[in-house]
């Protein structure tokens, strides 16, 4: 869920105000749906909760074209806070679909910010990395119970391209790539 939360909040943030929709089809643009599982009802739901939560405010009805208007939704200061939060949280995650999220609006963030977190994330995937490869020795052999090994194996090399994929990023925004908060 907090991927979903840092997507609704990121595009509305980025638009100034939205609805539903236009959150779903500017993720559905950037093809969300084939490195996340946001779904059109996990956003509706994501919208109410961050409303009830204080996070998003109702700027009013937009007409739509069909059938009922569509409600328009802006951050609220705690909105804002929450996003940033949400970034930090992403931005050092092992996990995908939250590393994804935050890098989507990584740009929204000053340079220097976003590389100190991408320097902890890649410091904790290697460590993954160097934990899962440790433990192969201590597993049967191959052709004992060969699914262990391979898993090990697999999900180290993982890690492994994700630190190397990370290198690359920070390599990017080291060398003044991208277009950041406070370059504006």
């Amino acid at each position: 869920m907090a991927a979903v939360r840092l997507l609704v909040l990121g595009v509305i943030r980025g638009r100034g105000s939205a609805h539903g929709y236009a959150v779903r089809r500017e993720l559905l643009d950037w093809r969300a749906e084939t490195w996340t599982n946001v779904r059109p009802g996990s956003i509706h739901h994501a919208l109410k909760q961050l409303t009830a939560e204080g996070k998003l405010r109702e700027l009013g009805t937009e007409p739509g074209d069909r059938g009922p208007g569509r409600t328009l939704y802006a951050l609220t200061a705690a909105g804002e806070r929450e996003f940033r939060a949400l970034m930090d949280e992403a931005l050092v995650s092992i996990d995908m679909e939250e590393l994804g999220a935050a890098i989507a609006f990584m740009d929204a963030l000053p340079r220097a910010h976003v590389l100190a977190r991408l320097r902890e994330q890649r410091t904790r995937s290697a460590e993954v990395e160097r934990e899962l490869l440790g433990m192969v020795p201590d597993f049967p052999g191959r052709y004992e119970t060969p699914h262990t090994t391979d898993l090990l194996e697999l999900w180290s090399s993982v890690f492994g391209n994700l630190t190397g994929w990370t290198d690359g990023v920070i390599a990017r925004l080291e060398a003044g790539e991208y277009r950041m908060a406070d370059d504006r």
